[in-house]
């Protein structure tokens, strides 16, 4: 009965999200339609992070290069005059998925706060290597001419349309991350997060499944980085400064670690806040810092946790992140 009402509410939520960009010109919103699909494509990089951070209990701090690496593939396939979105969005997925790799393969050795820093080291290495790109902009960063094509009479320049192709490929990577985290694979990652020892013991292939989900995460974070790069046109070094990463790690500790929902709860309340008090004060930065404040102190299991009970099958993070990378 749960389960039924709980599609019947994402179906719902679905149809909404489908219809905006047919009710937002009636309304004079027609803006709104590229900042509605901004959200999705954040969210979706958001529920990335949250699972590798809240599932795994890995806390990575450079998604955002990971991000920035499926942008620039998508900068460097349409300077080669390659314009399909069957080649530049798989590519982007990969080659963000094959570097998360590398990098897993050395940050995953150590523990803690080295954890931390060697995860920030490698998003700074890159975000310099893009910087230095002169044929891609350098730190001006890249005008791309076009949007991508997808299908014959299909006009990806038109916002609805894009908005529309966003919306599904956002829809299916986060059912596809919500199966993940429900497989045996997904429950040995939490095994892993809640207790590493005992998992080795039980001769799970700790390394390999951590080595996994780090790909798998940055492959993900690479697909929102070529739809924002779509979406925007733009694509500068600025989307994979670690700041970038430190808001999205804010973004799923306020959405709340470990829960389903809590990455993409956590871009939408973050990224609507800011677009709503940027329009009255220069410093939104503080209302968003008592937002943080207030979660930490009324809600520590995030804002996602107040609709709903702590499943067996999804344990959440404890908010003293007990096992996770960053304490073991």
């Amino acid at each position: 009965m749960k389960s039924s009402s709980r599609y019947t509410g994402l179906g719902l939520l679905l149809l909404l999200l489908a219809a905006f960009p047919l009710v937002a010109p009636l309304f004079g919103l027609e803006f709104y339609i590229g900042f509605v699909r901004r959200v999705l494509v954040v969210a979706l990089a958001a529920a990335s992070l949250n699972f590798i951070l809240g599932f795994g209990g890995m806390v990575a701090l450079g998604h955002a290069g990971f991000i920035g690496m499926g942008a620039y593939t998508v900068v460097a396939l349409s300077d080669a005059g390659v314009m399909s979105a069957w080649v530049m969005w798989p590519a982007a997925a990969l080659v963000a998925g094959l570097v998360a790799a590398l990098i897993g393969m050395v940050a995953l050795r150590t523990r803690g706060v080295y954890f931390i820093m060697t995860t920030l080291a490698f998003a700074q290495m890159l975000y310099f290597v893009v910087v230095s790109l002169r044929r891609y902009g350098g730190d001006d960063g890249y005008t791309l001419m076009s949007r991508p094509t997808l299908l014959p009479g299909l006009d990806l320049g038109n916002e609805s349309n894009f908005y529309w192709v966003v919306l599904v490929l956002v829809a299916l990577a986060l059912w596809w991350l919500h199966r993940a985290t429900q497989s045996r694979f997904g429950h040995a990652l939490m095994g892993i997060r809640d207790n590493e020892t005992r998992m080795r013991a039980l001769g799970y292939p700790v390394f390999r499944l951590q080595l996994v989900a780090f790909a798998i995460a940055g492959a993900i974070a690479g697909l929102a980085g070529a739809l924002l790069a779509g979406g925007n046109g733009f694509v500068s070094p600025a989307t994979m400064h670690w700041t970038q990463s430190a808001t999205l790690l804010v973004m799923v500790v306020i959405g709340g670690l470990g829960r389903g929902w809590g990455g993409p709860v956590g871009a939408v309340v973050w990224l609507v806040l800011e677009e709503a008090l940027k329009q009255h004060t220069e410093h939104w930065h503080m209302p968003l810092g008592l937002l943080l404040i207030a979660v930490a102190l009324w809600a520590p299991k995030g804002l996602a946790a107040l609709y709903r009970r702590r499943s067996p099958l999804t344990p959440a993070l404890s908010p003293e992140g007990r096992g996770s990378k960053a304490t073991t």
